[in-house]
């Protein structure tokens, strides 16, 4: 069975106050184009299709109709799950009339885990639906009050779905979460990318996909495979920060054999514009060549440039950022310390707490804190910070 593995949509994406969807619109056809190409007999999309809860029109429609070509128009079944920056209610809406043409949507987590199953040549292959769900959730779904980190929860959950797996086929699984190799503490990708908590509680461990023949992975912006090539991130579509300028997008085509292995091959998307850093003095700049990519720009002049951004933009119009990049080290750089935006909200608290007491938070403030800074996240996720379009 041929799969092609995609991720991190983020249709509706803002990029400094830039809306991204005619850019989405562009790399979804050359997506499109890809399908009429290589003709795959499943598309899988491993959450976060949307960039909020409440995504506007445009995204909407973007969506609806880039669905209606894969599905009604092409009938290639088309797995989806939601990401914890899409509404579960709202992406389950409707699956269950969807599926009879093809579309199979798991928005809310639910204890009916039952898989979608397709099949080939070679007989069934089980596709395992695993939508991004808090502790807290799966806590209530599964009635163990043992959960408490997500890595509980995504321990929960697979151990569930492996009690009633079929053996002799294929299973495939599909979840949207942090997953490093052993659930250790690691970077994000991206700075696109929002944290699903706080307190270093996000990890999930790589092991506890060993059952399944292949897992596509989304939430991770960079594609990659987590401790075995089998378990796979195929990053976003598109760069949606400046982090994300060295990386090579696309999406993964997954060959699925009769046996079970899997031959996996990177496919390259091209952006209409893309998002990259421009360095130099401004009289270097204004020489270059005219483009229209998202650029953000670091000034190297020893002397204030007036005007930076109208000036960049005679060359590139769809600047994005200017800045100066300034040799002298900060204080913190100089100890040897990271600089202060390069901190997280819960680090900047503890810094923050102790130069104005001149003592350390106790546990219980730390504790207080980050529930604060979690209730937040939930609340963010649910579409109920302010703002929300």
């Amino acid at each position: 069975m041929k799969i092609f593995h995609t991720a991190d949509w983020h249709l509706g994406k803002l990029v400094q106050g830039v809306y991204m969807t005619d850019d989405q619109r562009y790399i979804l056809q050359q997506f499109l184009d890809a399908i009429d190409k290589e003709k795959p007999d499943a598309i899988i999309i491993a959450g976060d299709l949307y960039d909020r809860a409440i995504p506007p029109v445009d995204a909407v429609n973007l969506l609806d109709d880039t669905f209606a070509e894969i599905v009604l128009k092409r009938r290639i079944p088309v797995i989806a799950i939601s990401g914890n920056h899409d509404s579960p209610t709202r992406l389950q809406f409707g699956s269950k009339l969807m599926q009879d043409a093809g579309l199979y949507l798991a928005g809310e987590m639910s204890g009916d885990l039952k898989p979608v199953v397709l099949e080939d040549e070679h007989g069934e292959v089980h596709f395992h639906l695993i939508p991004f769900a808090e502790p807290s959730i799966i806590r209530q779904v599964f009635g163990n009050r043992q959960v408490s980190t997500y890595d509980d929860a995504m321990k929960e959950t697979i151990t569930h779905i492996q009690q009633n797996m079929k053996q002799g086929v294929r299973h495939v699984a599909v979840a949207h979460a942090f997953v490093t190799p052993y659930g250790e503490d690691a970077e994000n990708t991206s700075d696109s990318e929002r944290p699903l908590a706080i307190g270093g509680s996000e990890c999930v461990n790589a092991e506890h996909f060993a059952a399944f023949h292949y897992t596509a992975l989304g939430h991770l912006h960079k594609a990659h495979y987590v401790l075995h090539e089998k378990i796979r991130y195929a990053g976003s579509p598109l760069k949606y920060s400046l982090s994300e300028a060295v990386h090579e997008k696309g999406f993964y085509v997954v060959e699925l054999a009769a046996d079970g292995s899997v031959q996996v091959e990177k496919r390259k998307l091209i952006p209409r514009r893309d998002i990259r850093v421009v360095e130099g003095e401004i009289q270097q700049i204004l020489r270059h060549e005219e483009s229209d990519d998202y650029v953000f720009v670091r000034l190297t002049d020893p002397a204030p440039v007036i005007n930076a951004m109208e000036q960049v933009r005679t060359v590139y119009k769809n600047a994005l950022h200017v800045e100066r990049k300034t040799i002298r080290l900060s204080p913190n750089e100089e100890k040897g310390l990271p600089k202060r935006e390069q901190l997280d909200d819960f680090t900047l608290f503890k810094a923050f707490y102790g130069e104005v007491t001149k003592q350390e938070p106790s546990d219980m403030m730390l504790q207080l804190f980050k529930e604060a800074l979690n209730e937040l996240l939930v609340e963010e996720r649910e579409g109920q910070e302010v703002g929300t379009k």
